[in-house]
């Protein structure tokens, strides 16, 4: 971390006040995954919403943070402006949650970062989306343009662990679109129906497939 405040934060970005960036850093590690609420940041690092703002700008930029923004379409219903934010890196997650041995508990979490970061590696976008309703019902990625049937994307360590509820009042709102759960112990793809709800389970090398035809199909 030292290294990267002298080499990039410093000198690129010019950021004063080395001691409150690298404390929202360590925070927002140790959050990673969640929602984030920069007033919250601001008290602990002692610095105004503004600068958290900014601070988060100058981590995405340098690739260190990715910021998973809401699928909207304004509905009342809807979770329309809170970003979630993943770290870069599980190695960085794990050190700042104080993980010296995973417990299972933490497997999921886990996964859905790297899952996350298969899907930026292959698709080279940033264009990933969560959704949430307020009731907390909520879908981990959603990969959808304008007008487009939406592909949503499941992350779970076992399949065993899927609940179709988070998906099902996705569709309720957005009837049109795959819909796929990707778990590390599927060694070949199947597909359940869940009431009217049709879900295809995959592997990790099947997702992608699934991503890159999803892409090609839009960009066709």
């Amino acid at each position: 971390m030292d290294a990267y405040w002298a080499k990039d934060i410093a000198e690129l970005f010019r950021i004063e006040r080395r001691h409150s960036f690298q404390k929202f850093v360590e925070l927002l590690m140790a959050q990673s995954g969640g929602i984030f609420e920069a007033t919250r940041f601001a008290q602990l690092c002692e610095v105004s919403r503004t600068t958290i703002s900014n601070y988060l700008a100058v981590l995405e930029s340098t690739f260190v943070a990715h910021i998973v923004r809401p699928h909207s379409s304004y509905r009342p219903t809807e979770i329309v402006a809170a970003p979630k934010v993943y770290g870069f890196d599980t190695g960085f997650v794990c050190y700042h949650h104080g993980w010296s041995e995973l417990r299972p508990e933490d497997l999921g979490l886990l996964w859905e970062h790297f899952v996350l970061n298969e899907i930026h590696a292959h698709l080279q976008s940033r264009d990933v989306r969560y959704w949430r309703d307020k009731r907390g019902h909520e879908v981990d990625f959603v990969l959808a343009r304008r007008k487009e049937p939406a592909l949503v994307i499941e992350c779970k360590w076992s399949a065993s662990d899927f609940d179709a509820a988070g998906l099902s009042a996705f569709r309720r709102q957005y009837p049109k679109g795959k819909n796929v759960v990707v778990a590390r112990d599927v060694k070949r793809s199947f597909t359940r129906k869940y009431g009217e709800l049709s879900v295809t389970f995959v592997g990790l090398a099947e997702l992608v497939v699934e991503v890159l035809r999803a892409t090609k199909t839009r960009s066709a």
